[in-house]
């Protein structure tokens, strides 16, 4: 959904992306990443700066962006709202996010959760009693050399590479030979030029899987997130405010570069920050963090990210000079980007593997 308050006077469009889903576990759907939180903490920091707009008559747009399925491919909620082009128009664009230390991102290129290949292998064999099993072909061992075939190269793979994949369909019964297995993988690497080697490897691996268990493998590649922008002028302003405002477990040194969006699709495009003030004892993707939701470690985090969110757009819609400061930045790391891309491709040459004689 989209929410806007808009006065009658054109200013800056302050945009606030509010999220709402649950992870997904063996137990059901929880929040076990606080993403309940993320839409009363966007609304309240709206709702304070379209109040505040309307006291003091300054001109200026508030958005709120609602953007559900974050943790989901195919693809991201975000990136399908911005191809849609919902986001146009947006001048900034803040949201909170769950977190056991109060930190800020360095200035540049990268993502929450590094660069993301989603894809799903799907072999297909010939079913046969198992008694007779030399009359089928065994989709689930294909499924199983995959991840074999994984295992036994990771230790040439750089050491940043994450390959993550379940098994989501293994047969019917143990009687009967498998005709049919998938496995769901997310391929990650911090950027996106050897991560398309990564992810050609795992390829390859299926591929070979399918060959040695005389099966046939569907590769489909169904989602990707690629790098966002993080820029310094907002994200030490939101780190100032959060301290400000009484933050517990603060990290003084800034953590890697990461685009407040984890598919990157909206913050390459628009500049932004994501809010992380601590709100939980325990990691993400945990129960702990999702009981902490309720606890007052939460309700501190929650409050203190609202209020630094409400600051940030005051300060955007108020001072014409950090407006202009957060475009000058934005547009020079986005113009860098391209060099970028070309300088890892020098970086990462593939290993010459001579023909055997």
């Amino acid at each position: 959904f989209v929410a806007k308050y808009r006065r009658g006077t054109p200013g800056p469009n302050l945009g606030v992306i509010v999220e709402y889903d649950a992870l997904r576990g063996t137990k059901g759907a929880f929040h076990g990443d606080q993403h309940s939180a993320q839409g009363p903490v966007g609304l309240a920091a709206a709702i304070a700066v379209a109040e505040y707009l309307t006291r003091k008559g300054m001109p200026g747009t508030v958005t709120v962006y609602g953007t559900p399925g974050e943790e989901m491919m195919p693809p991201e909620a975000k990136t399908v709202m911005w191809e849609a082009g919902v986001f146009q128009g947006a001048d900034i664009l803040v949201r909170s996010h769950s977190t056991r230390v109060t930190s800020r991102s360095a200035a540049g290129f990268g993502t929450c959760c590094m660069n993301i290949d989603g894809v799903h292998y799907t072999f297909y064999g010939a079913p046969a009693h198992e008694l007779t099993s030399w009359n089928g072909r065994n989709a689930l061992e294909a499924v199983i050399k995959l991840f074999n075939n994984i295992d036994s190269v990771r230790s040439n793979m750089r050491p940043e590479t994450r390959i993550q994949g379940i098994i989501t369909e293994g047969g019917a019964a143990p009687n009967v030979v498998p005709d049919k297995a998938s496995a769901d993988f997310y391929i990650r690497y911090p950027d996106a030029v050897y991560l398309e080697q990564v992810t050609e490897w795992v390829n390859n691996a299926a591929r070979a899987a399918a060959l040695a268990t005389g099966t046939k493998v569907k590769i489909d590649h169904y989602g990707r997130d690629r790098d966002g922008i993080s820029v310094a002028t907002l994200e030490e302003l939101a780190f100032a405010y959060m301290k400000q405002f009484g933050a517990t477990g603060i990290e003084l040194d800034p953590g890697k570069p990461k685009g407040y969006d984890e598919t990157g699709s909206v913050s390459s495009q628009i500049p932004g920050v994501g809010v992380t003030a601590k709100s939980s004892n325990f990691p993400n993707h945990t129960y702990g963090m999702e009981a902490d939701a309720l606890s007052e470690v939460g309700h501190q985090g929650f409050l203190i990210d609202a209020k630094t969110m409400a600051a940030i757009l005051y300060d955007f819609a108020k001072h014409p000079e950090l407006r202009d400061a957060v475009k000058t930045e934005f547009t020079r790391i986005h113009a860098l980007f391209g060099e970028y891309q070309e300088a890892l491709r020098k970086v990462y040459p593939k290993p010459e593997v001579p023909d055997p004689k």
